[in-house]
């Protein structure tokens, strides 16, 4: 079982930058692919990025593409959001997730289903 806590979020204005944490616990974090997704009000939840259990692959939404970049440290069991030129679009509830992956590729890494664990989220707001 692993539980899952993300902190970092806030209010900033556009073009700033934000780093989101994601703490894991229990002693197989570094088994699992880790996920961000994010979730603003009357949307359903969506992919932002994603990052294999070694860290040696990642995948990114278009909409983040070349702005965000997640990273994970498994002896510090967290991952990492690292949020640039944020823009008012990316106002949302930030989620981190946990995944047992068989299987590779972005069709899979970025769908929601394929995820056991989820945090209980942080708010990021990006005022214009």
């Amino acid at each position: 079982q692993v539980q899952l806590v993300e902190s970092g979020g806030g209010l900033v204005h556009a073009e700033d930058s934000l780093r989101l944490s994601c703490a894991a616990s229990g002693r197989t974090f570094s088994r699992y692919a880790m996920g961000w997704f994010r979730q603003a009000p009357g949307n359903e939840r969506e992919f932002v990025a994603a990052v294999t259990w070694t860290g040696g692959v990642t995948y990114y939404a278009d909409s983040v593409k070349g702005r965000f970049t997640i990273s994970r440290d498994n002896a510090k069991n967290t991952v990492y959001l690292q949020m640039n030129v944020l823009k008012p679009e990316d106002t949302a509830v930030y989620y981190c997730a946990a995944g047992l992956h068989q299987t590779s590729g972005f069709a899979h890494y970025s769908d929601r289903y394929n995820y056991d664990h989820w945090g209980q989220g942080t708010q990021v707001t990006v005022s214009s």
